[in-house]
């Protein structure tokens, strides 16, 4: 006997795969595909165990959603387990009824049945059973309990699907039988609704006629997926008990961050704040500290290298080049810190999944869904989990569009550049700014999402599935772990990539192509790169700066090193400050505001760019999006410049 276990995501399948298989498993590749997935024989050798990759509905545009739907229509399966986060029945009920359409044999596994018992809520599963036609078993894979019985259970009974109900409408289930009457091969039911919803991806050659479609006067998978979500409403409202005073408490603080009117002034006020403290009132103060003690290091630590007699050469590399090109990072980190602090915490709380819910209908109008709002979110910490959490979006496209506008959003590398220019050009309001470009920054990928939904000519994107925790005080050791994690991340990369690349900057802009050392920088390696670049950034700088153009380019080994390269520069050339004389002192705030929003929007580090072309899945579609990212950046960095000089900035 054959099983296949289905699920969502992080439902507790391969907990429960484990339980029946115990050690008599392996990992299986589908041929043609890189997902694994678990094969096993259970303990007793009697069952066949499948654990197929995790996956919110049977509508293939991920990997894993593929595989497992190829699967169950292709190869020979007795049963399949639906196993069901019981937490979450709305968002687990509506693969069920996608299940149910492949009219294989299957039961119903309630997993985690005890957390739901902890919030004081209880499910009637004979009401689910007699609603839906399938067994329904109360299990706990974590804590064993209610596994043995339904697997007894499976070993003597016989399941077939009992299907006396109907999940759409009459009219709808007519036309659904009608063209289930034109296939003659198995799951007639679930390719009757993949071709009337127009996605086909298994089986060619069955045609309709235009009349079939005659009833339908809407978009038919936007009607599908409504249809499905009402049908699970009204037998939730029969089956589950009444929600509990923290559930209701939820409700009421929804009404008020989740208000039609409200949720998006609500949400800018509350990112207004995260970078107010972050970058404004405590953020600065903190980064001129952490300069000044940087500083205070490198005097002493020059003056001691001078009495041991090192080569000016030698301390010049370590100073200038290694402290001061991590140091520039490094005082930053404060800063990060108190931004990672604030973000983690509202994801704790669960606002950030709630509101990402709330923007589905905004999004959908750009091209894009809710479900961007992660990957958004995730991407302000850094761009590359931020590209590779968009495997979670379903429709191709959108995928493409969110995996293209996510290194659009200001991520920690590209904080301390903004930071930089805002403390020093707009002192006072360098929060204001900084919250001001993050709100320029939606402004523009919504503007980037729009331009690219009509030249691709997307009519819709899938609907925003996601589990809708309830608010709760954050867990400060979990807070804390994740801050812990992400600033050392940061940390580790200020002192690999950064530091390789600040000694390299060092080298270049230290000797001449005879390798003369001590020359001036003018005459360096690197300024003559650099002048040949700095026709391509005039337009936005109002001036021919090989120092500002290699540092800009440094940006593509990472965001960061923009910053660390002007460090660098300005130490070997012996500034007394970085913008207080020498190469960088034309900068003027125009021409600072544009640097930043250049900076902000064009192509991100070569780590994200790898990124990009894994999920994009080609070269080609990776340059295009490097050309229309660093296009888009240009183009917007010129604007400001000569918008804000034409203000007198």
């Amino acid at each position: 006997m054959k099983i296949a276990l289905v699920g969502n995501q992080n439902s507790g399948k391969t907990s429960l795969f484990n339980l029946i298989t115990g050690k008599n498993q392996y990992i299986a590749n589908y041929p043609g595909a890189t997902v694994d997935f678990l094969e096993g024989v259970s303990i007793d050798k009697t069952i066949e165990v499948v654990d197929l990759p995790g996956i919110y509905s049977l509508t293939p545009h991920t990997p894993e959603t593929e595989i497992t739907t190829s699967y169950l229509l292709n190869e020979k399966v007795d049963l399949i387990i639906n196993v069901l986060d019981a937490t979450t029945l709305e968002r687990g009920l509506y693969l069920t009824t996608q299940l149910l359409d492949l009219e294989i044999p299957m039961v119903v596994a309630l997993n985690m049945i005890d957390r739901l018992h902890d919030k004081g809520m209880k499910i009637h599963t004979k009401t689910l059973e007699k609603r839906l036609g399938v067994s329904f078993f109360e299990i706990s894979a974590a804590k064993k309990t209610g596994v043995q019985e339904m697997l007894c259970d499976i070993g003597l009974n016989d399941f077939k699907n009992d299907r006396r109900f109907s999940i759409f409408k009459p009219h709808i289930e007519k036309v659904i039988d009608d063209v289930t009457r034109l296939i003659d091969f198995e799951h007639k039911r679930y390719y009757a609704i993949k071709l009337l919803e127009d996605i086909n991806p298994f089986m060619h050659g069955v045609t309709l006629k235009q009349n079939e479609l005659k009833e339908f006067n809407e978009d038919i998978y936007e009607l599908f997926a409504e249809s499905r979500y009402a049908f699970i409403e009204r037998i939730l409202s029969f089956s589950v008990s009444q929600l509990d005073k923290y559930d209701r408490r939820t409700q009421k603080i929804d009404k008020v961050l989740l208000h039609k009117w409200f949720a998006i002034p609500i949400f800018l006020l509350i990112m207004f704040v995260v970078y107010m403290f972050s970058v404004g009132f405590i953020g600065t103060r903190s980064v001129e500290y952490v300069e000044m003690f940087i500083e205070w290091s490198s005097e002493h630590l020059d003056a001691f290298l001078a009495q041991l007699g090192a080569h000016d050469w030698s301390r010049s590399l370590l100073i200038d080049g290694v402290i001061a090109g991590v140091g520039a990072m490094m005082a930053f980190v404060p800063q990060l810190i108190i931004l990672f602090i604030f973000i983690n915490i509202l994801e704790a709380t669960g606002y950030m999944t709630r509101i990402a819910f709330f923007l589905d209908k905004v999004f959908r109008k750009f091209g894009l869904s809710g479900r961007a709002l992660i990957p958004f979110i995730i991407g302000s910490g850094c761009s590359i989990p931020g590209i590779m959490a968009t495997r979670t979006i379903e429709n191709k496209k959108e995928r493409e569009f969110t995996t293209i506008l996510t290194p659009m959003v200001p991520c920690s590398a590209k904080l301390p550049v903004i930071a930089l220019f805002a403390g020093v050009f707009f002192s006072g309001y360098a929060g204001l700014v900084t919250f001001l470009l993050y709100v320029f920054s939606i402004i523009i990928i919504i503007f980037a999402a729009l331009l690219m939904k009509v030249v691709f000519k997307v009519k819709r994107s899938g609907s925003y599935l996601s589990e809708l925790p309830t608010y709760k005080l954050p867990k400060a050791r979990y807070v804390y772990r994740d801050v812990v994690n992400q600033t050392w991340d940061f940390v580790k990369n200020a002192t690999t990539i950064i530091l390789l690349s600040s000694v390299v900057v060092w080298v270049l802009v230290s000797f001449d192509f005879r390798f003369n050392y001590g020359v001036p920088v003018e005459d360096s390696i690197l300024a003559h790169f650099g002048r040949i670049l700095s026709y391509v950034f005039y337009p936005f700088l109002g001036e021919l700066s090989w120092a500002s153009s290699v540092s800009a380019i440094q940006g593509l080994v990472a965001k960061e090193q923009v910053v660390s390269s002007m460090n660098v520069i300005a130490g070997v050339e012996g500034s007394s400050g970085l913008f207080d004389g020498g190469v960088f002192a034309f900068f003027t705030a125009a021409s600072a505001l544009s640097f930043m929003i250049f900076n902000l929007f064009s192509a991100p580090c070569f780590g994200a760019i790898a990124a990009m072309r894994v999920e994009l899945g080609s070269m080609r579609k990776t340059l295009y999006a490097v050309i229309f990212q660093t296009s888009i950046a240009y183009v917007l960095a010129i604007l400001a410049f000569w918008l804000f000089r034409l203000g007198g900035l």
